[in-house]
């Protein structure tokens, strides 16, 4: 939605409060973000047309300006009466400078210092915000957030400080950060590593489980399902871009050497251009077996959706019963057959939806004009489009059903439509199944291997699916590609290679010239014993490195190199690991630094300068080597660097390349 940006701009004549006072009245009659007609004062404001979350069907979006804090009954406390207007405020002005659809993390970070305030000052005046506050404020999210949740909802933290600082919010301005660092996800060992990777990547039972499904389903539900989880495991996708594609989003195309590529039209989240998402050959018959069935599944209600396009005042009528259209009135009999009720349904649905009907029994009737406007109010809200931002409509959504049509317990409802929505979905893949609500696997009678109950997440699939192309040496600009991604470095949240699958990769490299670079490129040819055996003797082992694998069997001797690893033969470099190749390209730049600094001191007279000259120099012509291959286009992602023992003259040319690159002005 459109907004009118406005500033605001405190006076330096006045104190905090009075600089509070005037930025709450100018959030509260000025701004137009959450609409013009915004009551400021309700403790609950609805956002669904503002924060335009995809494919959660007819659930509201709302802001809810409660505290940590909780009654004798269990019911969660509004914020405090001082701290409350400014809280409402800030989230309307910070809406309309930096939009989000994590409200709930700026939410988060204001019920942090609230509940700091209320326990350090007694009182929840926000003038009276300062560094101790705020430090409380990140123990407090420490405390009741997970790592990853706490950082995050930091940095919510730095963004509310800066502003009350700048804006003239508090007594006295001041600087400051959250002392919460950003969850490191770089290391790969240790029971810490085997959690977050198994949270975020299908269980084999499941996966197994979702085949069996696919296979044998009968049911719309399951047969709705399984495809969508095919879909899934076919391209690394986002369960929103799944629920928003159109019914024609098939596409095929005809390569000069005769080879017909398979792909479907695809509109990425996240800002990503419109692009065909090419299916691998191995899963292209499951994929067109998968959208085959749900268009089956979903074509009434598509045929129902371009009736409501066309007559949108008009109720929809199914085949054989378009005569009611001419009653003025409809029996008990005719509203069951219309709507498929049960024997005495339809006087529980007159209630329910507040239809006003006369008579009973066999003299009961409902006026048919008075049905009609009831049900045509059940129209989903955005209709005719199941996206606005995407331009589609619910006459040419994949993904659209006739009301209730997975519901366990209520009829389908012929006559109305909806989206299916992420919800629905997560709960068939055994999402509330702690609830005791059915799953698709559950129906089925298939659980984990240790007799639990399979839950799966959507995202999970896209997190199997970059890893597996991680593990394949697919290049980074390829993997990200391939996912719908504008910044390639998000790709390194979704690698969830062990220790062990990035041995083999460097293993599988021995004696491949096109995929190793350096000494174990160029195997003997006259050894008693073959290749494989030969990289297992090379690398028994190995651990993760900041810059790379470290190959060291410990068994047999600790670290001679004292963790120097740039100066060790048995460290294992890959390119494409974009966390190691930064932290290596970090490292070279630092090294060139203090390189410069040894040869300074070399020339003052230093005594020991030359031996860290020396040191240095070494490093740098090793960290040079490694920058060079991984910049140079021709070494594909995924290829294994292996450095010369040190003594071994590295390639000068390509290390005074790299020289001139870090440091074009010399020393």
């Amino acid at each position: 939605m459109m907004t009118v940006l406005i500033l605001f701009r405190p006076r330096h004549e006045l104190d905090a409060e009075a600089n509070a006072v005037d930025f709450i009245d100018m959030a509260r009659n000025q701004l137009s973000v959450f609409g013009k007609d915004l009551d400021f004062d309700v403790d609950t404001w609805d956002a669904t047309e503002w924060l335009n979350i995809k494919c959660h069907g007819a659930k509201r979006q709302r802001i809810v300006f409660d505290s940590w804090r909780v009654d004798e009954n269990g019911n969660s406390v509004p914020l405090d009466d001082r701290f409350r207007p400014f809280a409402k405020a800030y989230i309307r002005y910070m809406q309309g400078l930096r939009p989000t659809k994590l409200v709930a993390q700026r939410l988060a970070a204001l019920r942090a210092i609230e509940s700091a305030l209320l326990e350090g000052r007694r009182s929840a005046d926000p003038s009276k915000i300062c560094p101790s506050i705020l430090n409380r404020a990140c123990q407090l999210l420490a405390e009741r957030y997970s790592q990853t949740t706490a950082y995050r909802v930091s940095q919510q933290l730095n963004a509310f400080a800066n502003f009350i600082s700048r804006h003239k919010l508090t007594h006295s301005s001041f600087a400051w950060r959250s002392f919460i660092h950003r969850p490191r996800d770089g290391i790969r060992v240790g029971k810490e590593f085997d959690e977050r990777r198994k949270k975020k990547l299908p269980t084999e039972a499941s996966v197994d489980a979702l085949g069996r499904i696919f296979c044998n389903a009968e049911t719309p539900r399951d047969i709705l399902i399984s495809g969508i989880a095919a879909l899934l495991c076919a391209s690394p996708d986002r369960i929103s871009e799944v629920l928003s594609l159109p019914a024609d989003c098939e596409f095929e195309q005809k390569l000069p050497n005769g080879k017909v590529v398979y792909g479907l039209r695809w509109r990425p989240s996240k800002d990503a251009p419109p692009m065909i998402k090419w299916v691998i050959p191995s899963m292209t018959s499951v994929v067109k077996k998968a959208l085959s069935r749900i268009r089956k599944i979903t074509n009434s209600a598509r045929i129902i959706s371009e009736w409501y396009e066309r007559y949108p005042d008009s109720l929809y009528l199914p085949p054989g019963l378009e005569h009611l259209r001419d009653r003025k009135y409809l029996s008990s009999e005719e509203l069951r057959d219309l709507l498929r009720l049960a024997p005495r349904g339809h006087i529980s649905f007159c209630r329910h939806h507040k239809i006003p009907y006369t008579g009973r029994g066999l003299t009961w009737k409902v006026r048919f004009s008075d049905l009609e406007d009831s049900l045509l109010s059940r129209l989903p809200a955005e209709f005719p489009f199941v996206s606005k931002e995407l331009n589609l409509r619910f006459s040419e959504a994949l993904f659209v059903l006739r009301k209730n049509e997975l519901h366990v317990r209520r009829a389908t409802m012929p006559v109305i439509i909806e989206a299916l929505d992420i919800n629905r979905v997560n709960s068939e893949l055994g999402g509330r199944s702690s609830s005791g609500i059915a799953s698709v696997f559950s129906r089925m009678g298939l659980k984990e291997e240790d007799g639990a109950p399979i839950r799966v997440s959507t995202h999970r699939f896209r997190h199997l699916l970059n890893t597996a192309a991680h593990m394949a040496g697919m290049s980074n600009l390829d993997i990200a590609k391939w996912s719908g991604r504008i910044d390639i470095r998000q790709n390194t949240a979704y690698n969830h290679m062990t220790v062990d699958q990035m041995l083999a990769l460097a293993r599988d490299a021995v004696g491949d010239q096109g995929k190793m670079i350096g000494p174990l490129a160029d195997v003997p040819s006259n050894l008693p014993i073959t290749r494989e055996q030969f990289a297992q003797l090379r690398m028994p082992t190995g651990h993760v490195t900041e810059l790379g694998v470290c190959v060291h069997d410990f068994t047999m001797s600790p670290c001679s190199r004292h963790r120097d690893c740039i100066q060790c033969e048995e460290l294992i470099c890959i390119k494409g690991d974009l966390e190691r190749n930064s932290m290596i390209r970090s490292a070279l730049q630092e090294t060139v630094n203090l390189l410069r600094q040894a040869e300074e001191a070399v020339e003052q007279g230093f005594s020991g300068s030359r031996r860290w000259y020396e040191h240095h120099l070494v490093t740098v012509e090793r960290l040079s080597s490694i920058c060079a291959a991984l910049e140079n286009p021709a070494v594909p992602d995924g290829a294994v660097l292996h450095l010369r023992p040190v003594g071994e003259a590295q390639p000068r040319p390509i290390i005074w390349k790299e020289l001139k690159r870090i440091a074009p002005d010399g020393w």
